[in-house]
């Protein structure tokens, strides 16, 4: 006796029901109710990636920070090495030649993720020592600031500072928040009682006695900070001279870096103050959010004070936006506001909101060696050869 299926449901034998069923599978190899997500149109979006990767900006029409590459996510890689895979005329899949599409993009796009993602990673670790960034004629010290927190002032500096040691260029980095952050991300040790910056500011102790070298890049040094640093704001306000201890600390370091950055805390006391009397130059990253907007008015007025009283050369010499997300129209807002109001300052790579970026400072690791073939990874190696053509068209400030 046949099963009848449920008033309303269809109005046919369910064995009539599997046997066109069953026809469709061995016609096609799938049942006609199984339906991929990559199938639907609405699963891909104009910029080639699947719903769900939120890891690169889509590119702008003006062309703002250039056309991302186009990896795709989730494509199993085929079974043979990848210069079988580029020398091949029929592709991956196994459809004969004739029966591509016109449109199927050609040339390195064609290979598959994994092979893209891991070329990134070799260029930006360079193991061979090959690819080399622009040393500047004359070392260049950037100051860090922003006095909004979380906005990836840390993450800014560690990763900025292993993407140019990686590449030729010697880099010190002092950590002057009391949080010690940038110390965790190089994986210097600054427990209690570890000689850190406070040791320089406070009893004059020689920069060069501090400064530790971070492992496995044998052209980055680190002066760590250490909780002693909190009480630095109180007992720099009687010394002599406090605003310019930090300057005379790294001028009196025999070794000469190409870059010196320093990683300023969430505020603009003293600390602040001393390390915008030490630059040459501050790089200021700005959160695509709108209160990232709403502190910067004061940091420029407090940035062109110092400027006037107590070091003429001052220059805010680049904008990084961080933490882009695609998905909002309120990033994009926030990125138009930016480069209508600083113009060239700003730097055509954007650095947009990445798991791995967050991820690395747990290993004591910058992104740029945790996970080299990411996207946060690529967006800082594009911001700092960005950060170092600057410097060399420009004679040495960007």
């Amino acid at each position: 006796m046949d099963r009848i299926l449920p008033a309303g449901a269809h109005g046919q034998p369910a064995e009539s029901f599997l046997t066109h069923r069953d026809k469709a599978v061995h016609e096609y190899g799938v049942s006609r109710e199984t339906e991929s997500p990559l199938d639907r149109p609405s699963a891909v979006n104009a910029g080639g990636l699947h719903a769900g990767d939120q890891n690169a900006p889509l590119p702008r029409a003006a062309g703002a920070y250039g056309q991302p590459a186009r990896y795709g996510y989730g494509t199993p890689l085929p079974q043979q090495p990848v210069a079988a895979v580029r020398s091949s005329s029929a592709p991956a899949s196994g459809v004969p030649a004739e029966h591509v599409s016109r449109e199927t993009p050609g040339g390195v796009e064609d290979d598959p993720p994994l092979a893209m993602e891991a070329l990134r990673a070799v260029q930006i670790l360079n193991p061979s020592g090959e690819i080399v960034m622009p040393r500047p004629d004359h070392p260049r010290v950037i100051c860090v600031a922003n006095q909004k927190g979380g906005v990836g002032k840390t993450t800014t500096t560690v990763n900025l500072a292993v993407a140019l040691a990686l590449h030729g260029n010697r880099v010190l980095v002092v950590d002057l928040d009391p949080q010690g952050n940038a110390s965790t991300g190089l994986n210097v040790p600054h427990h209690a009682g570890v000689p850190d910056v406070y040791d320089c500011l406070i009893d004059n102790v020689p920069l060069a006695e501090v400064a530790q070298q971070v492992e496995g890049i044998p052209t980055l040094y680190c002066v760590p900070a250490t909780i002693d640093l909190a009480g630095a704001e109180i007992e720099l306000v009687s010394v002599v001279a406090r605003e310019s201890r930090l300057a005379r600390a790294i001028s009196g370091h025999p070794e000469k870096f190409d870059y010196v950055f320093i990683d300023c805390p969430p505020s603009l006391g003293l600390l602040t103050v001393n390390a915008l009397c030490a630059a040459q130059e501050v790089l200021i990253p700005i959160q695509c959010e709108y209160y990232a907007l709403e502190g910067l008015n004061q940091l420029i007025n407090n940035i062109n004070l110092v400027r006037q009283h107590l070091n003429p050369t001052l220059d805010v010499s680049t904008i990084l936006l961080t933490m882009y997300d695609r998905r909002t129209r309120l990033a994009d807002a926030v990125e138009q506001d930016v480069r209508n109001h600083f113009g060239a300052k700003v730097l055509n790579a954007v650095i947009p909101r990445n798991v791995r970026v967050s991820e690395a400072p747990s290993y004591g690791q910058s992104v740029m060696t945790y996970d080299p073939g990411s996207r946060g990874a690529t967006s800082y190696f594009e911001a700092a050869l960005e950060i170092a053509m600057r410097g060399v068209n420009t004679g040495g400030t960007a």
